[in-house]
């Protein structure tokens, strides 16, 4: 999973190549975690809305924008912060989606506030000069100008390649400043924080947030003995793609640790900065084992492929909802492009080991036969699966006389004849770059797949 990005199938990194998706087979989870974070969002504001009683319609106005500006950030620093119930119950594609909006949500209502401050007394103006402005201004300028450059960085990382660990790294030390600067202002202003009710609410989110923010970057980095894995061995699957092979070191080496199709954070260090998501290809049913296949397309994944034996690894996971666990379907639909057949592998090989009695149909889209991965496994695989291969190239070569071009009606189709059944339920579970889940979606649209049994992840920046 990667990019260099997520999981790219084969490596992931944020910037993946991977990114992940949102599935959608807890919608109780997702509920209820969707519940408590607009409860978050809007709590503090509807508190004060309850309690402050008659007062000047711009007063209201910039308290509410500032409470909500100030929710939204505290909202959007958690949800890419690893809670692992939150990111399975919503997918991190999912939260990655919604750390943005509320990032730009926050953005506008500062703005909001501010022209609220100045439109209930003009003379606040001179809050924006640092050399005549009491503490409280200064933090909420210093907030503000930092928040623009971090929006501004942030959009044009959508757009451009660079150095995934500069931005990444100038992006939470943005935020960091952000939300301490604000936290100053509310505190230094004062009548908020005073507040019987409100103090104590907005303390409890304060305290909540900081052992979200322990919990990832102490707790689970540093102090987690089980995060430390030692490597088996390294296998080359093609010139430009092999597979790690971690072990769990110490007492820490029993039981089943993550669902199929779901992604871990690599790091060569215990105490190093730099680290990159990666989809787990093994099986779920292998106790305190992880492989990782990861195509060479960055400096961190060129340097997994020169690993020697009994090196250490520190793995933090897992995360994701892409994951056949607790999907109800009679038969499971698979749509890899590339390498975002890692989750898939890792699926089916967890379900051959289980035992598993359902259908399992595999479609992969590939450039060229060069990036056909696990052909000989996936040979394997059918005799313990009631499993069906597709391979489909975008380049085929003289002798090809498999299927070609782009995942389209005709092809999905054909391929699916077999599971056409309205007793049965079909999952479909779809992973690639952009381009390949867009085709897919609007494929299965077409074919009349209801939503709510497509599972996607994709493979870009995060």
């Amino acid at each position: 999973m990667r990019t260099e990005p997520v999981r790219t199938g084969v490596a992931t990194p944020p910037p993946r190549s991977a990114d992940i998706a949102p599935v959608r087979s807890r919608p109780a989870a997702g509920t209820v975690w969707t519940a408590a974070l607009v409860a978050v969002l809007a709590g503090p504001a509807v508190l004060w809305l309850l309690r402050s009683g008659p007062q000047p319609l711009w007063r209201q106005l910039s308290v509410v924008t500032g409470l909500l500006a100030l929710s939204a950030m505290v909202v959007a620093a958690t949800l890419p912060s690893r809670v692992r119930a939150l990111s399975r119950a919503l997918g991190l594609e999912t939260l990655l989606v919604l750390h943005r909006q509320l990032g730009v949500l926050a953005g506008s209502l500062v703005a909001a506030h501010l022209a609220m401050v100045v439109a209930a007394d003009p003379t606040r103006v001179a809050l924006l000069d640092p050399l005549v402005a009491p503490g409280r201004g200064i933090a909420a300028t210093g907030a503000s100008i930092a928040l623009v450059v971090l929006l501004v960085l942030a959009l044009r990382r959508t757009r451009h390649r660079g150095s995934h660990e500069v931005w990444r790294w100038l992006h939470l030390c943005l935020g960091a400043v952000v939300l301490g600067a604000s936290a100053l202002h509310v505190l230094w202003l004062g009548h908020v924080v005073d507040d019987a009710v409100l103090g104590p609410v907005l303390a409890g989110l304060g305290v909540l947030l900081i052992a979200v923010l322990l919990s990832r970057w102490l707790m689970r980095g540093l102090l987690d003995h089980r995060s430390e894995f030692r490597v088996r061995e390294v296998r080359a699957e093609s010139p430009s793609v092999s597979t790690l092979v971690l072990t769990r070191r110490g007492r820490h080496t029993g039981g089943t640790w993550f669902r199929p199709g779901q992604f871990a954070w690599l790091r060569l260090d215990r105490h190093a900065l730099e680290e990159h998501p990666f989809t787990i290809a093994s099986s779920a049913q292998e106790s305190g084992r992880a492989e990782f296949t990861v195509r060479h397309t960055g400096d961190f994944a060129a340097t997994l492929r020169d690993l020697r034996t009994g090196t250490p690894v520190w793995v933090d996971g897992p995360y994701g909802a892409f994951t056949s666990d607790g999907v109800p379907g009679t038969g499971l639909v698979l749509i890899a492009g590339g390498v975002g057949i890692t989750p898939m592998m890792s699926m089916l090989r967890t379900a051959a080991d289980r035992g598993d009695k359902r259908p399992f149909r595999l479609v992969v889209h590939a450039r060229d036969r060069g990036d056909l991965l696990f052909r000989a496994e996936l040979a394997q695989l059918r005799t313990r699966l009631d499993l069906r291969v597709t391979e489909v190239l975008r380049r085929p070569v003289i002798g090809w006389d498999g299927a070609t071009g782009p995942i389209d009606t005709g092809l999905l189709a054909a391929t699916l004849t077999d599971l056409d059944n309205p007793h049965r339920r079909v999952d479909y579970f779809v992973c690639g770059n952009p381009r390949l889940v867009d085709d897919a979606l609007g494929t299965l649209a077409t074919l009349g797949v209801p939503e709510d049994r497509v599972h996607t992840e994709q493979f870009h920046h995060v």
